[in-house]
């Protein structure tokens, strides 16, 4: 009996990092910088797992904005036809312009879900969220350059995708909506605060990512 309880327990620890999220989703704490929710990731020059206020246990990791990220081996939404993806991270002050939170692409395409911090506004020291997706039959950017943020706190951004709609958030409040028709993504890789061609530098703290299976409501959102 023993020897059953713990087959079924190596099962269900094996199921957890399989890549098919269940109706609860798939949580990354970004938390170090060797296997980010159980898969194996590449670092990108020298980001730092560092103290927070905020996130599991008050941990994240830092990217300088000039050549730090992480590359996830793994696409979580793989064949999910909807879904919402959701960061908790904080921008630092000063900074770049175009900044990549996440970057999904499928391998061997150019088909991505894309999360990004954009600066490029009079003023440098607010920004605007900005999303794209790119399947095999339509894609949406999905941005409202009116809607703007300080740098120096803590936000949840979330991207939605109920079957119909392509809506975007932060902290909850939604920023942007759109028709899309999406042809579910393969599999292939993820990364975190860089685009996986090593631009588009993220600079701030990511201390956690959710890929969800289906449309959340705004009241189930993360909060910062």
């Amino acid at each position: 009996m023993k020897r059953l309880a713990i087959v079924f327990l190596c099962l269900m620890v094996s199921s957890a990092y399989s890549g098919s999220p269940d109706e609860s989703g798939i949580v990354w704490n970004v938390d170090n910088l060797k296997s980010i929710g159980g898969h194996k990731t590449r670092v990108v020059g020298t980001p730092k797992v560092v103290e927070t206020e905020k996130g599991p246990d008050k941990i994240g990791v830092q990217f300088n904005g000039a050549g730090d990220g992480l590359v996830v081996e793994s696409l979580p939404l793989a064949d999910v036809n909807v879904f919402t993806i959701e960061v908790v991270f904080r921008p630092d002050v000063n900074i770049p312009d175009s900044q990549r939170l996440i970057y999904m692409q499928e391998k061997d395409s150019k088909n991505r879900i894309t999360m990004a911090v954009e600066a490029r506004t009079a003023d440098k020291k607010i920004w605007y969220f900005d999303t794209y997706v790119k399947c095999a039959v339509d894609n949406r950017n999905l941005y409202k350059t009116e809607k703007t943020h300080k740098p120096g706190q803590w936000y949840t951004a979330a991207l939605v995708y109920d079957g119909q709609n392509l809506q975007n958030y932060i902290n909850g409040n939604q920023e942007a909506s759109e028709k899309l028709i999406f042809k579910p993504l393969k599999s292939g890789e993820t990364s975190i605060g860089v685009k996986l061609d090593h631009t588009a530098w993220f600079k701030g703290v990511i201390s956690k990512i959710r890929f969800t299976p289906r449309a959340l409501k705004p009241q189930e959102l993360l909060k910062p």
